[in-house]
């Protein structure tokens, strides 16, 4: 009976660390929204009066459109896997970094600036205080008149 919870337990814990990937929509927080999309209009266009042959229009859209997408295609099949390979590497080695040494870092100067803190308290308490506390006194006395001649 213990095995039995264990493996379903396993199995359970395994099953939340895979994540579904959308195969239709693949850019879901749109972080390429405005970056890489770039279609055959944005790139290349002829003002008025000066057209190219029908033709040669046609054949350059489809070019351009096809050619864009077979390399990208073959560029993604080749590098895709390496490419990102590096990235998660490089972002695990952030992650690590981040949680073993500048958050223990910046904890550790939390920790010392709380005591300094305490430090320079006593002191403005102990020098300034009494010093701007007898400033007070002495130009609490001073008296203003505003009078208007004419």
């Amino acid at each position: 009976m213990a095995e039995q919870y264990n493996a379903s337990d396993r199995k359970i814990y395994r099953d939340s660390k895979i994540k579904e990937i959308d195969l239709i929509n693949r850019d879901p927080k749109l972080i390429n929204e405005d970056v890489v999309k770039v279609d055959f209009e944005d790139v290349i266009a002829e003002p008025d009066g000066t057209h190219s042959l029908d033709g040669v229009w046609k054949a350059s859209y489809t070019t351009f459109t096809v050619s864009k997408y077979w390399c990208y295609r073959i560029l993604s099949a080749i590098f895709g896997i390496p490419v990102s390979l590096l990235w998660g590497f490089l972002f695990a080695c952030i992650s690590f970094c981040h949680i073993w040494a500048v958050m223990p870092c910046i904890k550790c100067c939390l920790i010392e600036n709380q005591c300094l803190s305490r430090m320079y308290s006593i002191c403005v308490h102990t020098f300034c205080d009494p010093l701007f506390e007898a400033l007070g006194k002495v130009f609490s006395a001073i008296r203003v008149a505003l009078r208007k001649e004419v």
